[in-house]
């Protein structure tokens, strides 16, 4: 892989990642509720959902799951009934202000982690992502391993700078979520956004 290559894959990556889907949007949200630091969980579990499809995709198993449309429809269906759980969830939470909730202990490291685990894994699409990226930028007559490590922890930087951006910026925004309509008005919207990444996903189709 030459310098260009990975140069291109940077510049890709960081606009892919950017795109304000089912993850950022999770980040974000855990920022406002729970601040910067207690979202470092949930960004965690973020990661490791994004790393367990990398490694389904290295084996092999993303050709299996495109090739699959029956398997592509099962996960799609089971990941947009969770994004649609965590919608309806937020929709009907308790205006809670920010500083109260952390006050109150907030949610559960646990439950961070697990929250930001299974969102990453509610969108199959993210395998045939990184299926159709990452050998893009492979170079074949090269050792496998190596390359995909660097792209990986290319990756895995990149994402994870954004997901801090978004955490940054909703955490930014609980200043002003100080008032009971206000902190309804969000937990509206974000549910609404959950339900409504549940519902495309489910529109998504095998080609």
């Amino acid at each position: 892989m030459t310098l260009n290559i990975w140069l291109l894959f940077v510049t890709t990556t960081f606009f892919v990642s950017a795109a304000p889907g089912p993850n950022m949007l999770l980040a974000m949200t855990h920022g406002i509720h729970y601040g910067v630091r207690a979202t470092v969980i949930t960004c965690l579990g973020l990661m490791v959902g994004l790393l367990l499809y990398i490694l389904v995709s290295a084996a092999g198993l993303g050709a299996l799951l495109t090739a699959s449309p029956r398997l592509f429809a099962a996960v799609s269906y089971l990941g947009a009934a969770f994004l649609v759980y965590l919608g309806i969830r937020s929709w009907r939470a308790a205006p809670v202000t920010p500083e109260a909730a952390r006050a109150a202990g907030g949610m559960a490291t646990l439950q961070r982690f697990r929250h930001g685990f299974f969102v990453a894994l509610s969108n199959p699409k993210a395998v045939i992502f990184f299926t159709a990226l990452f050998p893009q930028f492979m170079n074949p007559h090269s050792a496998q391993l190596p390359q995909l490590a660097i792209l990986t922890v290319s990756f895995y930087a990149i994402e994870a700078c954004w997901q801090f951006a978004y955490a940054s910026g909703g955490a930014r925004l609980s200043g002003w979520l100080q008032s009971p309509r206000h902190i309804q008005l969000v937990n509206r919207l974000s549910g609404g956004a959950f339900i409504c990444a549940g519902i495309v996903l489910t529109g998504v189709s095998h080609h």
